[in-house]
């Protein structure tokens, strides 16, 4: 008897060692308890997709993976969420590596490399069959964090109250934007470009602190109610295709069971594709619906869509200062000379 509680006593230590707890012990299967925070309003189409994402994970681990999702960046701001989930106040980033550019401006060209890839399936391909994945997640471990996988819902839409149809437009005109590469790209082209978080978007607009908005795609930013305010916008995008991404604490990723892992990838893959679907849908009725309402929706010229994809190219050499952003730069270029985006 005695070296039976000695076994069961050294069983329950290795338990909570490796971080699965007493509830593993309840029914014999590992628990995963994670708290993930995103940018998104759960109103928005990308939302709604993490929350499908969440209800995915939780079903397929027959409710061994339990996740509290947290909106809106409703426990720190979306620019801090890379550092919470690192430091443990979350587990799970669900904003972007483009936030994370301050860190490093390699998390550019993970977040938004901008003016690069046309399609959501180009730059997913780029990650899981361009040797994107490692070369990612060498960057995402240097800071305490796994990447987990992308959500790339396609080209972003502004926001404006004042008409941007053209590159003559954006002579003075102040907007929000990400921090990063942008604010140099859209510096050059004359623009103002002004950084601040995602969820002081509306307000800004609201008040004129800002004429315009780098919010995300024309449905999310319907959703943001932007367009309440804002009467322009233009469609189809092309300044931006950020890969909002499912990041984790390193040790947290570590503790989990290889089935949980697997799991996660594979439910992100899920609404990937879901999501470049979803947005193809939802952005031709956001434009039937605006168009009714009086919104003017703008369609660049392929002269001045030339002009900011030359602008964006000629600023990635000069944004990638660091080793890490080198690297990605160079993987980037040689993938999109494969695909015929980007002249030998």
């Amino acid at each position: 008897m005695k070296i039976l509680k000695k076994l069961a006593t050294a069983l329950l230590g290795s338990a909570l060692a490796l971080g699965v707890g007493s509830a593993a012990l309840a029914d014999g299967h590992a628990k995963t308890n994670l708290r993930i925070q995103t940018h998104y309003a759960p109103e928005t189409p990308s939302g709604k997709l993490l929350t499908e994402y969440v209800e995915n994970i939780q079903k397929m681990s027959n409710g061994e993976i339990n996740v509290e999702m947290f909106y809106s960046s409703s426990v720190v701001k979306s620019v801090e969420t890379f550092d919470a989930a690192a430091t443990g106040i979350l587990d799970c980033d669900a904003t972007g590596g483009g936030y994370q550019t301050g860190k490093n401006p390699a998390f550019q060209f993970v977040g938004d490399i901008m003016g690069g890839y046309a399609t959501p399936v180009q730059q997913l391909s780029w990650l899981y069959y361009g040797g994107g994945r490692d070369a990612a997640n060498a960057l995402y471990n240097k800071y305490d964090m796994q990447l987990v996988g992308w959500i790339v819902y396609g080209q972003e839409s502004f926001a404006s109250t004042k008409p941007i149809a053209g590159l003559a437009d954006l002579k003075d005109w102040k907007f929000r934007s990400p921090p990063g590469m942008e604010t140099k790209i859209f510096d050059k082209l004359g623009a103002k470009p002004i950084v601040m978080d995602f969820t002081e978007i509306f307000t800004a607009l609201e008040s004129g602190i800002i004429d315009g908005a780098d919010a995300s795609g024309l449905a999310n930013n319907v959703g943001l109610g932007l367009y309440d305010i804002a009467k322009y916008a233009n469609y189809p995008g092309f300044h931006s295709m950020p890969s909002d991404h499912i990041a984790c604490n390193k040790a947290v990723w570590d503790k989990m069971p290889d089935h949980h892992k697997t799991i996660m990838e594979v439910a992100i893959g899920d609404i990937a594709l879901k999501s470049a679907l979803t947005f193809e849908k939802k952005n031709a009725e956001a434009v039937a619906d605006l168009t009714a309402k009086g919104i003017t929706i703008s369609q660049w010229s392929p002269e001045d869509l030339a002009a900011f994809r030359d602008a964006a190219q000629k600023t990635w050499p000069e944004f990638a200062t660091t080793p890490e952003a080198k690297a990605l730069v160079a993987s980037h270029i040689a993938y999109l000379k494969q695909l015929g985006l980007v002249k030998e």
